[in-house]
């Protein structure tokens, strides 16, 4: 199991992935980009790492896959630096397993895992956000040190807010 960059190698795993959400709601939010071409989504995914063309309020962000066997089994985006925005409700991570992969602990690995690229980049207090509703993305984020910072009230939902801090 590994974490990579996206790659036109997994251009059928992505695929069935996205039909596998189905309409769930999709995080982190580049699953939400148009794949219908391939190739331009991977154009628009580098650009989003690179802070190209960046819609109003986006920061630069990386996107990776969790891929095992060809599969892809997750995605996180690391947010490279936060905005006054996505400092109050966001976060610097943000990811997903696919459906028939969770239940696993990939979510933890995959946190694991993208925190090892925050700190690569150099983000040494990493914030990791989620909805209070969701104890699974809680636990998660105190597997990997969370430790809760605050609870906000964001658009009507509460929104936890938890700092990870590299060693």
């Amino acid at each position: 199991m590994q974490l990579i960059l996206p790659s036109p190698d997994y251009e059928s795993s992505y695929r069935e992935y996205i039909q596998e959400l189905g309409d769930e709601e999709r995080y982190p939010f580049p699953l939400d980009f148009d794949c219908t071409d391939f190739s331009g989504l991977l154009a628009k995914l580098e650009n989003f790492k690179n802070g190209v063309d960046l819609p109003e309020g986006f920061v630069p962000a990386s996107t990776y896959w969790l891929v095992d066997d060809g599969k892809i089994l997750g995605v996180s985006n690391l947010r490279l630096h936060l905005n006054d925005r996505i400092r109050h409700a966001g976060g610097h991570i943000g990811l997903g397993i696919r459906p028939s992969s969770r239940g696993n602990g990939l979510g933890s690995v995959l946190m694991t895992l993208t925190i090892e690229k925050a700190i690569e980049y150099g983000i040494l207090e990493i914030h990791v956000h989620c909805h209070k509703h969701n104890e699974p993305s809680a636990r998660m984020i105190k597997a990997n040190g969370g430790r809760l910072e605050s609870e906000i009230n964001d658009g009507g939902e509460v929104v936890q807010r938890y700092v990870v801090n590299a060693p």
